[in-house]
């Protein structure tokens, strides 16, 4: 009788997060500030907090599992020296910044905890903004993204520094400890590296098993979930070995469709993850220390603005843009709450400085959809008013319009996508293919062409082949419904690229009209014209000597 009781408040629990982030929405904020909003109404009312940090666990390495998928080092090496070093420098500087300020009032152990918390930004509500957008390809866009990138990426050293501090110890303890926890990673990462480079590739390369798609999803489930639980028994944190997992499969030509495989399970435990931070919120506590939290707050905007800022600068950006992509980022994220926890259990932060750290970082996170928004004008205005001398070298932000990705796309690469592509390679356009079928992807790969592995009518794969401004997309699937839901998430995603699109049945054909195909290709149409024109040719080709289908010369009236 338990289970079904958990359930219910479960599924109460959820269904008010649902309300919550529907009404976040449309406000125009954020869906997790519904989330957390959920958890701090009815968390404490439903739940153990105890028990529920448990499930919180489990969405915080579904989240880093998708972070690792996003993650390879070719993907970030094309992002430029701005991702790789700048991302570096902004969590180095503005730990090492905060630290320093904090280290006043508070013992170092402290104050370097309060550092990490405060280094890393929002990926989910400032990626999500982006999209919502269309500024993922700005330069200001680019440019938090790759730093959004690193910051995720050193989630995974900032918890291990956390831990090694909360135990304490002399020089050697802590030595051997970081030696126990790296040889422990490095075996992970060896055991890893054997399966997804070699036994999982081989295993989804069969015949038919990849285009299975329950197979695949409970193959991705087992996936990151096992990796996971790897992690937590080699006494390692969860997270950190779903992060190396997601990490090591990025590589793969599979990650794309893992990651869309995945998507729905993760929502629920990240919502579950969110809305167990939200139960760490205390109303009357915030009450009760209002200007302290806004004090925080105001000089967490502002310092990590001016650190972002400087950086690129250094890295040569605009004084425009890199304003712009200082104010994206100048919010807490959601992993500060995975690092505020740890520090708390670790006796690093008591529990005034927790309350403190969750009041600033939640109430960061509902002005991040704002600061996104108003980040380039803002920028615009800030330098035009308060550094006349630095417009002058400022490019003008509405440049970035202009830099579509452009290009082709084909999505199906079975003969007719095929024949499409070898009439581009001809032009000399050498197209991107969205394949769901390994023996067409290595057909494309034979041809030269960019091929991203996936089933494109999850709006996930068509999104990160980066269809986002494409030229032209052509839809080769034959299945007509197929057809409809990618050219429902193209324009989703991409309004303006006009999609050719084949129709296999005359029926589906007008609907695709109406769904925005700039142009469909009905297949009963031409298919009926060429059997017309072969079954006129034949006739008057036809030998008399041969066959009795012969053409009369004269027409035959009645």
């Amino acid at each position: 009788m338990e289970i079904w009781e958990t359930l219910a408040k479960l599924v109460l629990l959820l269904s008010v997060a649902f309300m919550l982030g529907a009404t976040a929405q449309r406000l125009k904020q954020s869906a997790i500030i519904g989330y957390l909003l959920a958890g701090t109404i009815l968390g404490p009312t439903l739940f153990d907090r105890q028990a529920l940090s448990h499930w919180g666990e489990l969405g915080v390495s579904l989240l880093l599992f998708s972070v690792g998928l996003e993650f390879s080092f070719g993907r970030l090496k094309r992002m430029g020296s701005l991702a790789l070093l700048g991302g570096v420098l902004q969590v180095t500087i503005t730990l090492a910044a905060f630290a320093l300020v904090f280290s006043f009032q508070h013992a170092i152990g402290t104050a370097v905890a309060l550092g990490e918390i405060l280094a890393v930004s929002s990926t989910a509500i400032v990626l999500r903004t982006l999209m919502d957008r269309a500024e993922m390809d700005s330069i200001s866009g680019r440019a938090a993204l790759g730093i959004l990138l690193l910051q995720d990426v050193a989630v995974v050293p900032l918890v291990l520094s956390l831990t090694v501090m909360s135990h304490g110890g002399t020089a050697g303890e802590i030595a051997r400890q970081i030696g126990q926890t790296t040889a422990a990673a490095g075996g992970l990462v060896a055991l890893f590296y054997g399966l997804f480079y070699h036994i999982i590739p081989r295993l989804l390369m069969r015949r038919g098993l990849f285009v299975d798609r329950e197979l695949v999803v409970l193959l991705a489930i087992i996936l990151a979930f096992g990796s996971a639980w790897a992690a937590h028994s080699l006494g390692l944190s969860p997270a950190l070995g779903a992060f190396l997992a997601g990490m090591l499969l990025a590589e793969s030509p599979f990650a794309s469709q893992i990651r869309a495989d995945v998507g729905s399970l993760r929502t629920l435990f990240v919502t579950l993850f969110f809305t167990s931070v939200g139960m760490l919120a205390d109303p009357s506590w915030f009450l009760a220390n209002w200007t302290e939290v806004i004090l925080w707050l105001v000089v967490v905007f502002i310092g990590k603005t001016l650190i972002i800022f400087g950086i690129g600068v250094v890295f040569k950006m605009s004084p425009v843009y890199a304003l712009a992509t200082g104010i994206t980022l100048a919010q807490i994220g959601e992993f500060s709450f995975v690092l505020a926890s740890e520090a708390r259990s670790g006796g690093l932060i008591d529990e005034h400085v927790f309350a403190l750290a969750v009041s600033v970082t939640i109430l960061s996170m509902f002005f991040a959809p704002y600061m996104v928004t108003f980040a380039r004008p803002t920028a615009r205005w800030a330098i035009g008013r308060l550094a006349p001398r630095m417009r002058r070298h400022a490019v003008p932000l509405d440049e970035h319009i202009r830099e579509v990705q452009g290009g082709v796309y084909i999505v199906g690469f079975g003969p007719a996508g095929r024949k499409v592509a070898r009439a581009l390679l001809e032009l000399g356009i050498q197209p991107h293919a969205i394949e769901l079928n390994p023996r067409s992807v290595k057909a494309a790969l034979r041809m030269g062409l960019k091929v991203h592995l996936g089933d494109a009518s999850h709006a996930d794969i068509i999104a990160h082949a980066g269809i986002q401004g494409a030229c032209v997309v052509v839809v080769t699937v034959p299945d007509p419904r197929a057809a409809k839901r990618i050219l429902q998430n193209i324009h989703a995603l991409s309004p303006s690229s006009s999609v050719i699109v084949r129709s296999r049945y005359h029926i589906a054909t007008r609907e695709l009209w109406e769904l925005g195909a700039a142009f469909a290709v009905d297949e009963e149409n031409v298919v009926g014209r060429e059997l017309a024109r072969q079954v006129v040719q034949f006739l008057k080709d036809a030998d008399p000597d041969t066959t009795t289908c012969v053409l009369s010369s004269e027409r035959i009236d009645g």
